[in-house]
């Protein structure tokens, strides 16, 4: 099907022909003649990198040229960013895009005055129970990964959002994107909406097992020279030397650094002088960016194109990497099986170096049919590649025949509900009935009803979990029944804080036990909630955690008897994790806390994201029920934001000046806003750099010209945005 066939306006369908597509892939076309453009709902299931996203496009612009709002939801920050990037592009005909994925508490009403708003799964459900106006305009809504239906962390709230936004806007046409999976036509059938589903790929996929020095296909071979005792390097030089890229999947971040650094020798000889050019700036950016031990790792084997990602590396960190892979200067990315989960980074060959997983109750397990599929989809970059190709390792004939028949051959598992459990029900049961979708037990089942849950089961089997539910919030004071279900003040400020109700019981109660309120003691309080992931505990940890919790004993607002064995090795876990979250404040040096805990970079900011959320939910709690501590709550989720003590607060609310430059002024005597004002861009640069101070002068200046500092001297302007939680931990599980 032509791109100027379809029925969309003269400006769109020129927008299209400008940027090189006149011929929409046969998914695509089958989307069109199956109503995609006529409001239908659709579910499109096919392979990654076979258009997709051009299926939501078409459905968003036809509905926007009416007069029309889309609202598209994506699992990971990432991924919003990705299609802010692609969406950007509509600015050439009219259409503005917007994107929120940030602070829970706010309204975004601003976001209302674009036509596409790109929001994280967990934000569209905070904009719902913020009451957000611009919500009800919604004509299109579209669910990227809706196949993450079945994930325990995510789920849950992505089905609930889903039947909210149904219920808000029942009107409204739903585009659900997922990979290939079992039961798509269910997912569709309760979407009442179309199907998709497709196997077709622009570029031919050639799924491999490489056994004996060979990669078999189905019905083909591939000698693979022998340069390395290490099968992997084998692939890889086979890959590079035929001009391709290659992403290598490995089970743990260990292996991936190992592997990388195996691979950097090897890599190095095949690289150009020019290539090596673009390589050492972009080693420049990974140094200037951040000068850990692991920085160090990374620019060294990006040096020798090769790379590392996983969610221990920082943002900053990771979009190097990814660009330079793009640019084709990377050549070869080591990766967690995270990289395959929505990011569009394709390449020539995929190498899955190990199928198995770590699982902290079964030991080593093999991974899930869809997981494998999501990773070998990676493969053949459309329009660049002549193929793609992805190789699982065998050690035997015999799992050379498994991997074909459990992997290769096999097909993706059903997508499963996963709201079935009283903590994935507890949060959502009262913001249904605070945003008023149910005053009634009976309410809340009928809502229930149009879950996928209830679709794949019955509505009934969730009566026994929602009745536990609202036993537990009445009895907590977050619901009154007076004839009817009411939200009670805490229950309203509990749903908009977008916290777990258990976590504003389990907080209030340490506020109301607590003897005195140290940073400790409120640390770990956050620490003790459901909504905190916990540190794992090394056998070598206990030692040294149970002595501190001894030391620190009369500052925990509960400490169980050491006696009761299960729920203290939960409690010393609390307790590692707010002692990691105290050294982050108290502006102990990266490498050491990332070598003392055992984590990545990446790892502190995203448990700091958790933890200042939380600590903000902590001083709004205090401050509203006249508990003590919300000053304290307060400063401390500044000091978490920043991991900073206090009295660098004013200068790190300055952009550009982190807590380590933010030490060196303030160890000179420059410690306010004025002071550096006064000092001058030279005084500064003796002390932080030329460029750098002259960035801070510009960000400071510019400020005061705007009349956007205040008062106290905090640079209101310059604030770093708030990037809180997205209340989901695929971002640095790997």
């Amino acid at each position: 099907m032509q791109i100027k066939e379809i029925s969309l306006p003269e400006k769109v369908i020129g927008f299209y022909l400008d940027s090189g597509i006149e011929h929409l892939y046969p998914p695509q076309g089958e989307a069109i003649d199956k109503g995609l453009l006529e409001g239908k709902n659709m579910v499109a299931a096919i392979p990654t990198a076979s258009g997709k996203t051009l299926i939501a496009e078409l459905a968003m612009l036809s509905s926007i040229t009416k007069g029309g709002k889309a609202l598209y939801i994506v699992p990971l920050r990432a991924l919003a960013s990705e299609k802010m990037d692609r969406f950007l592009k509509f600015r050439q005909i009219g259409i503005q895009t917007g994107i929120s994925t940030g602070d829970f508490e706010a309204r975004d009403e601003w976001l209302g005055a674009n036509d596409i708003i790109i929001a994280t799964s967990e934000k569209a459900d905070s904009l719902l129970r913020n009451e957000t106006s611009w919500m009800q305009d919604i004509t299109v809504i579209v669910v990227d990964e809706v196949h993450l239906l079945d994930s325990p962390n995510r789920g849950p709230t992505l089905e609930v959002t889903i039947a909210k936004l149904r219920k808000l806007n029942p009107k409204a046409q739903i585009i659900a994107l997922s990979a290939t999976v079992g039961n798509a036509q269910e997912i569709a059938d309760w979407l009442k909406g179309g199907l998709v589903l497709s196997e077709w790929r622009p570029t031919d996929l050639r799924e491999g097992v490489y056994y004996a020095d060979t990669i078999n296909y189905i019905g083909a071979q591939k000698a693979v020279a022998i340069t390395s005792s290490d099968d992997g390097v084998n692939i890889v030089i086979d890959t590079l030397e035929e001009g391709g890229q290659c992403l290598v999947f490995e089970s743990s971040r260990k292996n991936c650094v190992g592997f990388a650094k195996k691979l950097d020798r090897h890599v190095d000889k095949l690289l150009s002088k020019q290539e090596r050019s673009v390589l050492d700036k972009i080693v420049d950016a990974v140094i200037e960016t951040s000068e850990t031990e692991a920085s160090k790792v990374l620019a060294q084997c990006i040096r020798n194109g090769v790379a590392f990602h996983h969610a221990g590396l920082n943002s900053a960190h990771r979009r190097l990497v990814e660009d330079g892979f793009r640019e084709n200067m990377i050549k070869v990315i080591c990766s967690t099986p995270t990289l395959a989960a929505g990011l569009n980074l394709p390449a020539r060959r995929v190498v899955i170096r190990s199928y198995k997983r770590y699982d902290s109750n079964f030991g080593m397990q093999p991974i899930p049919v869809l997981e494998y599929k999501q990773m070998a989809g990676r493969a053949g970059r459309p329009h660049l590649d002549p193929y793609g190709e992805s190789v699982l390792i065998a050690r035997s004939y015999d799992e050379m025949e498994a991997l074909f028949g459990n992997y290769v051959n096999a097909k993706a598992e059903d997508v499963w509900s996963k709201l079935g459990t009283e903590n994935a029900l507890r949060t959502h049961v009262l913001s249904t009935i605070v945003n008023g979708f149910a005053s009634s037990e009976e309410g809340l089942m009928e809502f229930m009803s149009a879950t996928f849950f209830a679709h794949q089961q019955e509505a009934r089997n969730l009566q026994e979990l929602v009745e536990q539910s609202i036993a537990f919030l009445l009895e907590h004071g977050m619901l009154q029944q007076e004839g009817r279900l009411r939200a009670t003040r805490l229950g309203k400020l509990v749903s908009m804080l977008y916290i777990d109700p258990l976590s504003a019981a389990t907080i209030l109660q340490g506020l109301e036990k607590a003897g005195k309120l140290t940073d400790l003691t409120l640390m770990h309080l956050v620490c003790s909630t459901p909504d905190m992931k916990q540190l794992y505990m090394r056998s070598s940890d206990y030692t040294m955690i149970n002595e501190f919790a001894t030391v620190h004993k009369d500052e925990f607002a509960r400490m169980p008897s050491p006696f009761k064995s299960i729920e203290y090795e939960w409690f010393l876990g609390e307790v590692k994790t707010a002692l990691f979250m105290i050294k982050w404040i108290d502006e102990i040096p990266m490498d050491e806390i990332t070598a003392q805990f055992n984590v990545g970079e990446g790892d502190i900011h995203a448990f700091a994201d958790i933890a200042q959320w939380l600590m903000h939910a902590t001083a709004k709690l205090a401050e509203t029920m006249e508990f003590p501590g919300t000053e304290k709550a307060y400063e401390l989720e500044k000091r978490i934001q920043y991991g900073a003590n206090a009295q660098l607060l004013e200068l790190v609310s300055i952009r550009d000046v982190g807590r380590v430059r933010a030490r060196k002024l303030y160890n000179a005597g420059l410690t306010s806003v004025e002071a550096l004002k006064n000092a001058g861009v030279e005084r500064i640069g003796q002390l932080i750099g030329p460029k750098t101070a002259e960035r801070i002068m510009h960000n400071i200046m510019g400020s005061y010209q705007t009349g956007k500092i205040k008062g106290n001297g905090f640079a209101e302007a310059v604030y770093r945005p708030m990037e809180r939680l997205q209340r989901t931990f695929s971002d640095f599980d790997d």
